[in-house]
């Protein structure tokens, strides 16, 4: 009996209009290779563009399309002059609702480095980059609360205020205590452990961040505990990444990490993510809509594609369905062949020991993994 998925899909902008046509190319590969599976594609417009166009972020029934779906496969979005009267880029309130809406309280960004691309960090290699960073998605700095002041026309204040609540901050934490245990360890010495990342010297949201954090720990008997302060965790990330299997922090923190960590892993064009609840999960690139290189075949699809292949491990879990879990290996079984081999590779992979290599268009990287996700199945 074929499995069939509702998958809302919305490119937006940029060349997010780019990447996620290979991901779905990709993820049809993969269905027909194991079997039993199957995806109905929604795609609702949404973006800068198409607030240009039509006065909106997305169409008034978008937000219920995305609800009503098994999962939501999102591209970028963010276009040059797009800007709402607010003076806030449209389409950025599109992610908001969801997280919010939706209440995808986990940010899952992976960072690994893949045989065949080349650290930024000299004497890094494959094998000694493999963590994911858990951020908590749907409070902290960018919860809705903010403000300003103006006096005789003049801005004079700004104020955003950083809200941590219990049930954000044991959800949050749980959630990486449990992905932690469903991983091999840290790549050094194959211990399971979840870092806590705070700033718990200065900031009393922190400190109790990181109380929280202690209270969930202890239903993890097996799990490390480990802390670090996050000034100090830019520097240990990237000079000892081998360490750390799974990192939980709050929500701004764990963006500008995330961020931090694609130095690791050839780049934001490589960096796949998740954003997690309950219920419902929506699955990105982290590298945006890149409207300087939009429309030229030259972003690297990777990001879009490995955000599929966390769909379908998430798909799995959810319905607890083997095909869905047999499609995500082969997605990553066919990205890893394809980085090993060398050869086909986008333009932001072309450095070091690749450098001579002739760059491949977006789809030509789509093709070469589905075809060899293809080939698995002889």
């Amino acid at each position: 009996m074929v499995k069939k998925y509702r998958i809302a899909v919305l490119p937006g902008d940029g060349v997010g209009r780019e990447v996620i046509p290979e991901a779905l190319k990709v993820l049809d590969s993969a269905a027909e290779a194991v079997g039993g599976l199957d995806f109905d594609y929604v795609e609702v417009p949404c973006g800068g563009k198409y607030y240009l166009k039509t006065g909106l972020e997305w169409p008034d029934d978008g937000f219920e399309t995305c609800r009503g779906a098994d999962a939501i496969l999102f591209g970028a979005v963010g276009w040059p002059k797009a800007v709402l009267p607010s003076g806030q880029l449209a389409g950025i309130g599109i992610l908001l609702d969801l997280r919010f809406g939706l209440d995808l309280y986990a940010n899952v960004r992976p960072a690994k480095l893949y045989d065949g691309v080349e650290c930024f960090v000299k004497g890094k290699e494959a094998g000694d980059v493999d963590f994911v960073i858990v951020r908590e998605n749907t409070e902290g700095l960018y919860a809705p609360i903010k403000g300003s002041l103006e006096r005789g026309g003049k801005r004079e204040v700004a104020v955003d205020v950083r809200v941590l609540t219990r049930k954000g901050c044991e959800r949050v934490i749980d959630y990486a205590f449990r992905l932690c245990l469903s991983r091999r360890g840290a790549a050094v010495d194959g211990k399971r452990r979840v870092t806590c990342v705070d700033k718990s010297n200065v900031l009393e949201g922190c400190r109790f961040f990181r109380k929280v954090f202690d209270e969930v720990a202890e239903k993890y008997g097996s799990v490390e505990k480990d802390y670090v302060y996050v000034d100090a965790m830019t520097q240990w990330m990237i000079r000892t990444p081998e360490r750390y299997d799974v990192i939980v922090t709050t929500n701004m923190f764990g963006d500008i990490l995330s961020d931090l960590s694609s130095v690791l892993i050839g780049g934001m064009g490589m960096a796949p993510s998740g954003n997690v609840g309950d219920e419902h999960a929506m699955f990105e690139p982290v590298h945006g809509s890149a409207p300087d290189i939009a429309g030229r075949e030259v972003a690297n699809p990777i990001g879009a594609i490995l955000s599929a292949k966390m769909m379908l491990e998430w798909l799995a879990q959810k319905h607890k369905d083997e095909a869905c879990r047999k499609a995500a290996e082969a997605i990553e079984r066919g990205v890893a062949d394809v980085l090993a081999d060398g050869k086909i590779r986008t333009q932001d992979l072309c450095y070091g020991r690749y450098a001579d290599v002739k760059p491949s268009k977006t789809s030509a990287v789509g093709d070469a993994i589905a075809q060899r996700i293809r080939k698995m199945e002889n």
